[in-house]
């Protein structure tokens, strides 16, 4: 219904059950290539590019990022794909995004999987509470600048966004699947486009315009997948998610893991995602 031109890459033949990947900030569906490949046996997978980012349309205006024209966006791509219904992925960004279409539109979504994401209430209560995770979450506020922080990200040839995947402190860690130079390029080449960061920074621009939640249950089985070496989420707030998911709830940690942890520990996410999708889950009474 918004008109927008929505760019994404599919695995998997159509037909199959569909599975629906969101990415986060500042990635596009690059992020995903490990699950396209491991889940296509099954089903269709389609990796997105959000509203602003990589190949889809991007409005100018702020007001164009609201969180609720991006819920709406997921259910249309959803119909236009012609589903009813879909597995459902996201991290991060796409995690909080992904958590809403949950709340939004239950009919939609067979089951919730969340990387490195607590459920949004979670989020806004705990960030009032603990000045740690205020100050890891800073960058939200920054980003309520004008133009500033999209020229950032481009000073010394990118080297911010270079850093946010290979520093010590926010990148993959030691033991996990450091990005290639190849996948370093690929992202360079993304957000080097003119006008490429205005898109994604505007999503962070509307944060407030639908928090807090004004219904809050999750009723379908849930998978939350958190790496506790997260630069950016404090690790307490994956167990709190807990109270808000009505139904089956599975957690799992990696002690090891950074933010990125789908593209950090592929091999062990993938096998998490299937156990939890071959599980027959109950609802709670």
């Amino acid at each position: 219904d918004s008109g927008l031109r929505f760019h994404y890459v599919a695995a998997g033949e159509r037909g199959k059950p569909l599975m629906l990947l969101l990415h986060g900030f500042p990635e596009f569906w690059y992020s995903w290539r490990h699950q396209l490949r491991e889940f296509k046996s099954e089903y269709r997978v389609v990796a997105l590019d959000l509203r602003g980012y990589g190949e889809t349309d991007a409005p100018s205006h702020k007001e164009n990022y609201k969180l609720d024209f991006l819920i709406t966006d997921i259910k249309d791509i959803l119909e236009s794909l012609g589903y009813n219904k879909c597995v459902l992925i996201g991290h991060d960004w796409g995690g909080m995004i992904a958590w809403l279409v949950a709340i939004c539109y239950p009919e939609m979504v067979t089951k919730l999987i969340v990387v490195n994401f607590p459920h949004p209430s979670v989020f806004t209560e705990y960030i009032l509470r603990h000045p740690s995770q205020l100050i890891k979450s800073g960058y939200y506020f920054f980003f309520q600048m004008p133009w500033f922080p999209e020229f950032m990200f481009t000073v010394n040839d990118f080297k911010v966004l270079k850093s946010l995947f290979t520093s010590q402190a926010t990148g993959i860690g030691r033991k996990g699947c450091r990005l290639t130079a190849e996948d370093i390029e690929a992202y360079l080449y993304v957000f080097s486009q003119p006008g490429a960061l205005t898109g994604p920074i505007n999503h962070y621009r509307n944060i407030f315009s639908c928090l807090p939640l004004q219904h809050h249950e999750v009723i379908m089985p849930t998978l939350l997948l958190w790496g506790e070496r997260d630069a950016f989420m404090e690790v307490e707030m994956a167990e709190i998610t807990r109270i808000y998911v009505k139904n089956h709830f599975r957690l799992t940690i990696l002690s090891e893991a950074s933010h990125w942890l789908q593209q950090d520990q592929p091999d062990i996410v993938n096998k998490l995602i299937w156990t939890f999708l071959k599980e027959e889950t109950t609802r709670k009474r």
